[in-house]
């Protein structure tokens, strides 16, 4: 496998990789081999290669959303490292962006600010890369990847093909490729408008302030490790009970629940909940990843015992 793999052009491998290093939140064991492949075609070969041999397989992007397990993965973790980003039509209303899923989500924000092209700038200051935001519709301040994503070109296990916008079937934090995990994002087509760059980055440099002050670029940790609730998912004397001022564009922040549940401040080992937020679990130091696990079993099961509702998470485990 080591050999084959190593043949393919474009294809890096790392042998032993500490999945530690290549998440947010600082935790995992070793990946037996870590290959990241820098275009379509070496990708398309890795995981025939891969295909053949039966091998365990896992595909990541940066890492942001993930929780790795200390014992690391016995087989091998591909990372489309594709980072291309050509913007077309910069001059005229309706632009349209071509983006690899390697690229850095916050340099296609700035590479759309610079050009004059909104409808991005609300994500600024979200981390991780583009085909990681694709997969878990990733959004904030009332809007998501899923409002300018225009199609998706993908290996679906046997060609590459590009689907359009119905074909994801975008939910809240939610795409088809999460129910295909087989599937491989290795680029999009954004739908961009024309904006005044000035105005787009004076919003960017004000939500960026906010979300620093609540994550810490240090900080490691996935963000918000559960996603919010649709109120009217919820059932009648769960709703009855949520303040009017609580609910945002239709959604109940789980931090409400975590938050009467006792959440905040909560300590095991080396991982923590925030004391300002219900929501953030982060890496205190040396945490692992059996102690996120537990203290997000402890979350979910006291929200369960006090609403009757089930929390899910927006992280991924590998």
């Amino acid at each position: 496998m080591r050999s084959r793999l190593g043949a393919v052009p474009g294809l890096k491998i790392i042998e032993a990789a500490p999945l530690r290093d290549y998440t947010r939140f600082g935790i995992g064991g070793p990946a037996r081999l870590l290959a990241d492949v820098s275009s379509e075609p070496a990708m398309v070969e890795a995981m025939r290669i891969i295909q053949r041999s039966g091998d365990p397989h896992t595909v990541i992007g940066g890492g942001t959303n993930l929780i790795v397990t200390d014992q690391g993965f016995a087989g091998v973790v591909l990372r489309y490292t594709g980072q291309a980003i050509e913007i077309q039509g910069a001059e005229i209303e309706g632009a349209s962006v071509r983006v690899a899923a390697g690229a850095v989500l916050q340099e296609l924000v700035d590479s759309a600010i610079a050009a004059g092209l909104g409808g991005l700038e609300t994500m600024t200051g979200i981390p991780g890369w583009v085909g990681g935001a694709i997969y878990g519709n990733a959004g904030a301040y009332g809007h998501s990847i899923q409002e300018r994503v225009q199609s998706v070109r993908c290996f679906d296990g046997v060609s590459v093909r590009e689907i359009g916008n119905a074909a994801c079937e975008f939910r809240y934090r939610d795409s088809v490729f999460k129910r295909h995990k087989d599937w491989i994002i290795l680029s999009a087509v954004l739908r961009l408008d024309r904006a005044d760059p000035a105005e787009l980055r004076a919003t960017a440099e004000g939500i960026l302030k906010i979300r620093n002050e609540k994550y810490p670029p240090s900080m490691r940790c996935a963000g918000s490790i559960f996603k919010n609730l649709i109120l009217t998912d919820l059932p009648a004397a769960v709703q009855a009970r949520i303040p009017e001022r609580v609910v945002r564009e239709g959604k109940v922040p789980s931090a409400y629940f975590l938050e009467l549940a006792g959440a905040k401040g909560m300590v095991n080992g080396g991982v923590r909940v925030a004391t300002y937020h219900a929501n953030l679990i982060y890496n205190h130091g040396g945490g692992t990843a059996l102690e996120v696990r537990q203290l997000i079993g402890e979350l979910k099961h006291r929200v369960r015992e006090q609403f009757g509702i089930e929390l899910e998470e927006e992280v991924q485990y590998v």
